[in-house]
């Protein structure tokens, strides 16, 4: 008989719960990496992974998990907590290292309270249609929030990348898109998340090219950028540092 893992998102935002019930095995493992991915991409403060319905079939299949920490390690940087761990799952978990970094609690309710009590970090999200007058709506935003986060320094910087990050999909993903804001240690983010799995690279066109430039632009004025793929399309991000700690 097939295994099978049930991943149901139970919250999103500002704190995501997961929860996650069945086997896991290296059939389910991709699974399990693709759902905890896709509620990392939504870019909570916290994501809680609810196991307390999990078994453990095969102890190697948690690597997929931990090949999710890495992987978003850099962005969205969120920590997860794995609440209702049994013994098997969180010996599953001592034992694969890229899961060290893990908080475990013992009752999802209380983490839960616990990560609604803390403080929140200075953000702004909203969605945006796949039309031109998106990438004027990006550049006032995006001047409004460093005005009032007091970090003009890199007002014309972060309007310029935001610009070039809701071109690309006007351009070529041609979906709505959620475009996200936040400023944490001392580091501006900015992410739009798109509905096109098609994964965006930046190009080295001739002097003569008309355009091409956006993503190379984008590379050469941020401190770092990538993408993060999801079952649904695709987070395009990029981080400032803004010379002060928040």
């Amino acid at each position: 008989m097939p295994s099978q893992l049930v991943c149901r998102p139970k919250r999103d935002l500002p704190v995501a719960v997961l929860t996650i019930s069945g086997t896991l095995d290296q059939v389910t493992g991709d699974a399990l990496g693709a759902a905890v991915r896709r509620s990392l991409a939504v870019q909570p403060v916290k994501l809680l992974l609810d196991v307390t319905r999990l078994r453990i079939g095969d102890p190697r299949a948690i690597a997929s998990l931990g090949s999710v920490v890495c992987q978003t390690a850099e962005f969205p940087a969120v920590p997860i907590v794995v609440c209702g761990a049994d013994t098997a799952v969180r010996k599953a978990l001592a034992a694969t290292p890229d899961c060290a970094g893990l908080e475990v609690a013992p009752d999802c309710s209380r983490a839960l309270a616990e990560a609604d009590a803390q403080p929140r970090t200075p953000g702004v999200r909203v969605r945006l249609r796949p039309v031109p007058e998106a990438c004027r709506q990006v550049r006032h935003l995006v001047s409004q929030a460093c005005t009032a986060w007091h970090r003009n320094d890199i007002a014309s910087t972060a309007t310029l990348v935001a610009t070039e990050l809701v071109a690309n999909v006007v351009r070529h993903a041609h979906t709505t898109m959620e475009f996200t804001l936040r400023l944490r240690n001392g580091r501006l983010t900015m992410a739009v998340r798109d509905g096109s799995r098609l994964m965006p690279r930046p190009l080295d066109p001739a002097v003569t090219d008309a355009g091409g430039r956006g993503l190379r632009l984008v590379r050469d004025l941020t401190d770092a950028w990538g993408v993060l793929p999801v079952t649904d399309g695709k987070v395009v991000w990029t981080q400032l540092s803004t010379g002060a700690a928040v």
